[in-house]
């Protein structure tokens, strides 16, 4: 456990925040976006399901003054993991998106990218491990 710092826990709340709007964007608006993003509908709705635990868990981080390192390494692994599943995504072809699919794509990775930057950030910002009382 560590005493989280400021910049880490704003981080954590603006990936939670952020994080909380796409999934209820994918889910309720996968049909528009698929027809606009030409991504298929499913692929859309189920992204925005999986950010449903993503969000509330790290919004449950970010409510924090102490936090397990663990979980924000892990918050930052997820975070680049989605950045590089998504760029590889666009590479593999199994998706065709237009223009707009396609930088919709690369700026949700980007996005991402940035989020788990600022995590780690913040973490090496957070002050050490905290004594058992």
């Amino acid at each position: 456990m560590i005493n989280a710092s400021p910049f880490l826990r704003r981080a954590l709340q603006i990936d939670a925040i952020f994080s909380g709007a796409a999934a209820l964007l994918l889910i309720f608006g996968a049909g528009f976006f698929a027809a606009l993003l030409n991504l298929p509908e499913a692929f859309l709705r189920n992204a925005g399901l999986v950010l449903v635990p993503f969000a509330l868990g790290v919004g449950y981080l970010a409510s924090r003054d102490v936090v397990s390192k663990n979980a924000v390494w892990a918050v930052i692994a997820i975070n680049a993991i989605w950045t590089i599943d998504s760029i590889a995504l666009l590479a593999s072809g199994w998706v065709s998106p237009n223009l707009l699919g396609q930088a919709f794509i690369v700026m949700h990775a980007v996005a991402v990218g940035v989020f788990a930057e600022l995590e780690f950030i913040g973490l090496r910002k957070s002050e050490g491990a905290v004594t058992a009382r």
